[in-house]
């Protein structure tokens, strides 16, 4: 089967990609080149490693024995981790709503003010209240969409469509970013691929904060609970498993790696200057940094921000999506039914970051971002047991050189998390 076929195929991966491409990596990235140059571009690559050869688990786990992930994981594992992984994932796809509504408005605003000439006046009420309107707005598409998923494959293709679009689009308009101002002299590539080896850690709260933060968000937490429900809910089975492998790194790693590589060598050449970040990274700002760059009104102020907006969109989406899954599973919630609807909804008040963004900022969804990058051990420590329980894969459980193989990736990736949870603690009590 070739890549095209593969790319028409595929869909939970791409869903993936969507939600991993939202507010959260944004602000990583951008934290990353913005506030460190090209020093630590590494981390990303690496925390995206780690999560793609944990899917890769989920994926041949949930395939093989089409077992709901949380059933599974209660029945072969504990009850108590299986309920603290739910409730992580409910609580983090909450909580990162408050950075990608501000996100989705902002990009909003921009498209409507080159396309019309409205724009209200900065830092007013009037201004707040109209950003409002617009993360109310884009809620209830989001809404529309997550309550119509079940109703047929078309809705469904759709949008997974969609974000095989945007995400194509997302990484044309930072590639353009780019190469506009690596012609400009403004990109040190000796530095960018020399950034690309770990050779240093940072050795401050805020970075080891933001390397926790790249943990969290190459693969949150929430996304490891609904990526095994996208994949039943596609009708997937063991067939399906060399594919789903597939499409995790044609869906989800490959544009994640190529994204935030792309934000944070840009940050790194436009705006880093060694004075830390100030407001470089409200939403309603995010748009005309990089136009600067010289894309031109039209482009770095419709096409750019539209596609930005396309992947928070994608992102909430998800985000609805987990919730529904994650209440469901823990309250016995049938998928469609008027209770799983109303759980999808429980993002709902962070349209309200919309008012508290400029004072909250990274400051909520750097440590939000990392504190979810250390509870990321609690799904891959279950799945690395059900990855060996005879009595969950039966006949499927890897055996001989393969089980060898993968107990040691799956043990290198939580060691890994674990260093650095480990890291990052002692650094914040001033241990090291």
């Amino acid at each position: 089967m070739g890549m095209l076929q593969h790319i028409r195929q595929g869909g939970p991966g791409w869903l993936q990609g969507a939600m991993t491409l939202g507010g959260g990596s944004a602000i990583t990235s951008l934290t990353i080149g913005a506030a460190y140059g090209y020093e630590f571009l590494w981390i990303q690559p690496l925390s995206m490693l780690i999560g793609c050869i944990m899917l890769f688990a989920l994926s041949y786990q949930t395939l093989s024995t089409g077992e709901r992930p949380f059933a599974a994981m209660r029945r072969h594992v504990s009850t108590p981790l299986a309920w603290a992984w739910a409730i992580a994932a409910l609580a983090s796809s909450v909580i990162w709503g408050f950075s990608h509504y501000p996100l989705s408005a902002g990009m909003l605003e921009m498209a409507v003010g080159v396309t019309t000439g409205f724009r209200p006046e900065a830092d007013s009420a009037a201004r707040e209240i109209y950003l409002f309107g617009l993360a109310v707005l884009v809620w209830a598409a989001c809404a529309y969409t997550v309550w119509h998923y079940n109703d047929g494959r078309r809705a469904v293709t759709l949008f997974e469509n969609g974000i095989k679009v945007l995400s194509v689009g997302v990484i044309v308009s930072f590639a353009w970013v780019v190469v506009l101002a690596s012609v400009r002299g403004d990109i040190d590539w000796a530095a960018a691929l020399g950034g690309l080896v770990p050779t240093s850690l940072p050795d401050d709260a805020a970075g080891v904060t933001t390397l926790m933060a790249a943990l969290g968000t190459a693969v949150g937490i929430n996304m490891t609970f609904v990526y095994g429900y996208t994949l039943l809910r596609r009708g997937w089975g063991r067939e399906e498993r060399e594919l789903a492998r597939y499409d995790i790194v044609l869906g989800l790693v490959l544009p994640y790696m190529l994204v935030t590589l792309l934000i944070s060598v840009a940050a790194a050449g436009l705006l880093y200057d060694g004075q830390g970040l100030g407001g470089k990274l409200a939403p309603d700002r995010a748009s005309a940094l990089f136009a600067g760059a010289g894309l031109g009104e039209l482009a770095g102020q419709l096409v750019f921000p539209l596609g930005v907006l396309g992947m928070a969109v994608g992102s909430l989406v998800m985000h609805m999506l987990t919730c529904g899954a994650a209440a469901g599973e823990m309250f016995g919630l049938e998928e469609g039914s008027r209770g799983y609807r109303l759980a999808c909804l429980l993002p709902t008040p962070a349209v309200l970051g919309v008012f508290v963004w400029t004072t909250m900022g990274p400051y909520v969804v750097l440590p939000t971002s990392a504190i979810c990058g250390m509870l990321l051990p609690i799904a891959y420590v279950g799945w690395f047991v059900m990855n060996n329980r005879a009595d969950f894969l039966g006949a499927d459980r890897p055996s001989g050189t393969r089980r060898t193989v993968y107990n040691a990736l799956m043990l290198l990736c939580i060691a890994a998390v674990l260093a650095g949870v480990m890291y990052s603690t002692a650094v914040g009590l001033g241990w090291l």
